[in-house]
């Protein structure tokens, strides 16, 4: 049975499976400095460090969009690999928000890819592994997940409250109402509730 806590794990699973039966290997190899060309101004003088493709962060990442296209998970390893690379974590949000066609992402109704809505960082770490100052173990310190913030996913719950904030905005008093103002009003509670 798939718990919330269970998934994690199961995730990476998943994904190493789809690797092992491609052949590809866990490891994205680091790329060498190239020698430096001062005549080349297009050059890349950058080493570029290994990938661990068995993080959660690399099993999302090639997941979104792999999921999202409708394509194979070993088409999105080189894009996964680049993601990392560059942003880390952090760029799972900005992949999702790509992913949306670059529409804000309101985490209060979207389901983080990450941390599933959990609004901590899904890996569990502690403040000794993160470097967090020692006084901050004993103070309930959490670690809110890099990409939705530590958002708190209740899309009822805030469904219902943005519904109760519109009622109030329909029902203010103005000091005139256009015509057809009734109908309206009607017409934006049917909209709100579904």
């Amino acid at each position: 049975m798939l718990t919330f806590f269970n998934q994690f794990p199961q995730r990476v699973s998943d994904v190493t499976t789809e690797l092992t039966t491609h052949g590809i290997p866990f490891t994205a190899p680091a790329t060498p400095s190239p020698p430096s060309d001062a005549d080349d101004p297009w050059a890349s003088s950058r080493h570029t460090p290994p990938v661990n493709r068995t993080t959660l962060a690399w099993c999302t990442a090639a997941q979104m969009p792999s999921t999202h296209h409708r394509t194979p998970l070993s088409t999105q390893v080189h894009s996964a690999d680049a993601l990392i690379r560059e942003r880390g974590i952090c760029g799972l949000a900005q992949l999702h928000t790509d992913l949306h066609d670059g529409a804000p992402i309101d985490y209060r109704f979207t389901r983080c890819p990450y941390c599933a809505g959990l609004g901590e960082d899904p890996t569990l770490l502690d403040c000794s592994e993160l470097g967090c100052p020692p006084q901050y173990e004993f103070i309930g310190h959490d670690h809110i997940c890099p990409v939705c913030m530590g958002a708190d996913y209740q899309p009822e719950w805030f469904g219902e409250e943005r519904i109760t904030q519109l009622d109030r905005l329909v029902e203010a008093p103005t000091l005139r109402r256009p015509a057809g103002f009734s109908r309206l009003r009607q017409k934006v509670r049917r909209l709100a509730r579904r």
